[in-house]
């Protein structure tokens, strides 16, 4: 017996501030990317597919992209961010923080 299928995963690449097209406010929208798998015996082995797609915060409407546009988002965005983000290790409480001046 073989057992197979597919799985999905859902990663948020970015929010960004855009205009709605379906509601016309300016409001907060997620960038993602979904990414279905094909598994056997429940382990993910290969990407089938990739699709990208913008949600306004405000009204809930979804809409698909390109990859193209997904890019040209990220870079937007990283742009406004002076850069790519840099994540640094939090300290924990009552301990100082090596990273701060």
């Amino acid at each position: 017996m073989i057992i197979f299928g597919t799985k999905g995963y859902i990663f948020q690449l970015a929010i960004l501030t855009l205009v709605c097209g379906h509601c016309g406010n300016p409001s907060a929208h997620t960038l993602r990317k979904r990414v279905t798998k094909f598994t056997l015996f429940f382990v993910p082995l290969f990407p089938v597919s990739t699709k990208y797609a913008t949600q306004c915060t405000f009204c809930g409407m979804e809409q698909k992209i390109t990859k193209e546009q997904a890019d040209q988002l990220l870079a937007q965005a990283a742009g406004a961010q002076g850069g790519a983000p840099q994540a640094q290790p939090q300290a924990q409480p009552g301990q100082q923080n090596p990273y701060q001046r």
